[in-house]
């Protein structure tokens, strides 16, 4: 450990402010990536989930070493990391197209929680530091699934069409651009019209320009089909 914040280890109202503001920093850096991206949880909620998390083991440590109450220092801290499941549910949503959203955030809302635990105990190098991978996650490695996902032929296609005959058409349209559906999915919603529409999910092996160029504009030209997008 650095000595540089070894005076962060005591109970003095110095060493609680220092763990305090960090975990405001820590949480703050790493909202602000989710705010800027538009995500449900963003800078503030990530710096008050971290900075509660602080709080719950700067008042166990407190109760154990200044006011000699002998319980389980870990307590509190365990029941955050439970807890905290909570909140990251709530950044969870399924779309109409089935699409899953939000465990990224829901990821990084129990990361940022875990790290206002380690702020509070008085680790700070562990808590920069695991600011840091949090970020280099998000930011970097992103970008690198999102080169490797480019490359793969594995997609999804949802399409939403009139009637139950329209989707023998869709099928014979990917036969002719060569396509093999390895998966159908088929399912009624409720449209804005407040009609129920016929919608379906295709999984295929294509490559994701000629999805682009050929394939999504032949079947969107479809007299019955009223959208198509790639999952």
């Amino acid at each position: 450990m650095l000595p540089v914040f070894d005076f962060t280890r005591e109970m003095t109202l110095l060493a609680v402010a220092a763990r305090m503001l960090t975990a405001m920093a820590c949480g703050g850096v790493i909202g602000i990536e989710r705010e800027l991206k538009r995500r449900p949880a963003g800078f503030r909620t990530h710096i008050l989930i971290c900075v509660g998390a602080s709080i719950t083991v700067l008042t166990n440590l407190f109760l154990y070493q200044v006011m000699h109450l002998y319980t389980d220092v870990s307590r509190m801290g365990a029941q955050v990391i439970t807890g905290i499941s909570f909140i990251g549910a709530g950044t969870i949503i399924v779309t109409k197209r089935r699409r899953v959203k939000g465990l990224t955030t829901a990821a990084g809302l129990w990361a940022v929680g875990i790290i206002g635990l380690v702020c509070g105990a008085g680790y700070l190098e562990m808590a920069l530091f695991a600011s840091a991978m949090v970020l280099f996650a998000e930011l970097v490695l992103s970008r690198l699934e999102y080169r490797f996902v480019r490359h793969i032929k594995d997609t999804n296609l949802y399409v939403e069409y009139e009637s139950a005959d329209d989707i023998q058409e869709i099928m014979t349209t990917l036969a002719g651009f060569g396509l093999e559906v390895g998966d159908l999915e088929i399912s009624r919603i409720q449209g804005e019209d407040g009609k129920m529409h016929c919608c379906a999910i295709l999984a295929m092996q294509a490559g994701k320009e000629d999805l682009g160029r050929n394939v999504i504009p032949a079947v969107a030209a479809l007299e019955g089909v009223e959208s198509i997008v790639e999952m």
